[in-house]
């Protein structure tokens, strides 16, 4: 298993780990699953790139590495519902998203086309992240917001970002990619 694959499931592995430690309502463990959570980020930002760099892509890593980021940002989109740090409806927007989009992947799949990611869908997945991240670290479970009521506003405008973000990126991938889709 070459360096790039290692850094995904790394990241598969420390998801279980983030979950814990975000369902423990210590301020500690928020901190914690936090540094958890921006690690398996961090990996998610390498493994690519070593991919691309030294020839390292592979068929596992097409599968396995799309995987593991959905199942990293819709864990702690869960966590942030759970805790009441976000609304359901916009877990809810962006989980549709992604298994509408992953449908159409599978079915574009199908047919022998492969539906590359986008700048959008690229552009979504950085604010997700920044978001769950800022709602992580800026809206606590218990105790005093970390910068106040500035840093509760500025976690949420990146939430809705996201949210916006998402249905925008999620509508450019049906209509580039509709012709998938249809029977007509």
């Amino acid at each position: 298993m070459n360096l790039p694959n290692k850094l995904t499931m790394l990241r598969v592995v420390m998801i279980p780990l983030f979950v814990i430690l975000a369902l423990v309502q210590r301020q500690w463990a928020q901190y914690l699953a936090l540094l958890v959570y921006i690690a398996a980020c961090v990996t998610d930002l390498f493994d690519g790139k070593i991919a691309r760099a030294r020839h390292l892509v592979t068929d596992f890593g097409k599968f396995a590495d799309p995987i593991a980021d959905k199942l990293l940002v819709m864990s702690a989109l869960i966590v942030l519902v759970d805790s009441q740090r976000m609304p359901a409806w916009v877990c809810i927007v962006m989980l549709a998203r992604e298994f509408i989009i992953s449908g159409l992947r599978m079915v574009a799949a199908g047919k022998g086309t492969v539906i590359a990611a986008a700048m959008l869908g690229k552009l979504k997945t950085v604010f997700q992240m920044s978001a769950t991240i800022a709602l992580m670290l800026l809206v606590p479970v218990q105790g005093r917001p970390l910068l106040g009521h500035f840093g509760v506003v500025l976690a949420n405008i990146l939430m809705y970002v996201a949210a916006v973000l998402t249905i925008v990126s999620g509508v450019e991938y049906v209509m580039k990619n509709i012709d998938c889709i249809s029977d007509m």
